[in-house]
């Protein structure tokens, strides 16, 4: 994987990435709009799964309940943040990997394209 500062400097005729012109690219803002179309989603199912438990073991006694022996539901929430603490971590890592490969392809476009229409 490559990023900016990769990039030298004899790689543009100015010397320069234009920044500014990739900001404005519809591939950039698109990549923009589906980083964000990924991460508010998992954000919010992060925060309302993980403090579900501290409010459900406050105000409920629905967790106290015993499923198999003298393991509660509680038990098996708390573990569940462990399971899905992985899972996101795991989905997160792969999809960032994508995110990555679409911001090099569009720098790549605009250092071959020597800061011209993207």
């Amino acid at each position: 994987m490559s990023n900016v500062s990769d990039y030298k400097a004899d790689d543009q005729t100015d010397g320069k990435i234009d920044f500014v012109k990739i900001e404005q690219s519809e591939k950039f803002q698109r990549l923009m709009n589906d980083r964000k179309k990924f991460i508010v989603p998992l954000t919010i199912f992060f925060l309302v799964f993980y403090f579900l438990l501290p409010v459900l073991t406050s105000y409920t006694t629905f967790l106290n309940t015993p499923v198999i022996g003298d393991i509660s539901w509680v038990w098996i929430f708390a573990f569940a943040q462990f399971v899905m603490t992985w899972v996101l971590c795991t989905i997160y890592v792969k999809k960032a990997a994508f995110f990555d490969r679409l911001t090099d392809e569009i720098i790549d476009e605009q250092i071959n394209n020597k800061g011209g229409n993207s």
